[in-house]
């Protein structure tokens, strides 16, 4: 190192001048501070350009897999809602055609009351008699059921019942035998049917009128 004498006549120490090659005079500033900055680097987090400027903290993959959770669960929530309310509206659709159906069916019952009592008298022949059964078969189709059978129990949410007779052929004053009195030998069963009921699948249109006696079914 050189030294230069000062206006007091002192000396000072001047920088001197690395040459990196031929040609070359710049001043070579010391590394101590890039290597300095290189080790702080390393142990905050590594090298840049690697892992640690993509890596994740655990806590953040954490939430999105809770929110990964989260959204598939409520797409399962909506999907369950989704076939209950297609369920719903299939049950709705059906509902109303059996409503309809039975509205339109129930205007027609006094004319199929007139072919039961032309066929019972036997004037339901020829021509008449395969309309009328054309008419009964379509109307089959429809969900039409007649209700009423000789010698079946009754059952007071189909029939009505117009008498009521014992086994010794009396008839009691309300219609019905009392309870202690009828065995499950005895119990009430139609014994005539004055009246077809009819029903479209779980709509009565009309009851079944009926003569009922106990002693109309076999013991």
């Amino acid at each position: 190192m050189n030294r230069s004498t000062d206006a007091r006549g002192g000396s000072r120490p001047q920088l001197a001048l690395v040459r990196g090659g031929p040609g070359d005079g710049r001043t070579a500033l010391p590394d101590r501070a890039a290597r300095s900055a290189e080790r702080t680097g390393r142990a905050a987090g590594g090298p840049a350009g690697r892992d640690g400027a993509t890596a994740r903290p655990p806590s953040a993959e954490a939430e999105l897999r809770a929110e990964l959770r989260e959204i598939t669960a409520d797409l399962q929530r909506l999907k369950a809602e989704y076939d209950n309310y297609r369920k719903r509206i299939r049950r709705d659709r059906l509902a109303v055609r059996q409503i309809a159906v039975a509205n339109v069916l129930g205007r027609l019952l006094p004319v199929l009351d007139a072919l039961a009592e032309a066929r019972a008298q036997g004037e339901l022949t020829g021509g008449f008699r395969r309309v009328a059964e054309a008419l009964e078969t379509e109307l089959a189709a429809l969900g039409l059921e007649p209700i009423g059978t000789t010698g079946e129990a009754f059952d007071p949410r189909v029939h009505e019942a117009l008498s009521y007779s014992q086994g010794n052929g009396c008839e009691t004053g309300d219609g019905f035998a009392p309870a202690e009195r009828r065995t499950s030998a005895e119990a009430p069963a139609c014994a005539s049917i004055l009246r077809l009921g009819y029903r479209v699948g779980d709509h009565l249109l009309r009851p079944a009128q009926v003569a009922v006696a106990e002693s109309a079914r076999p013991r």
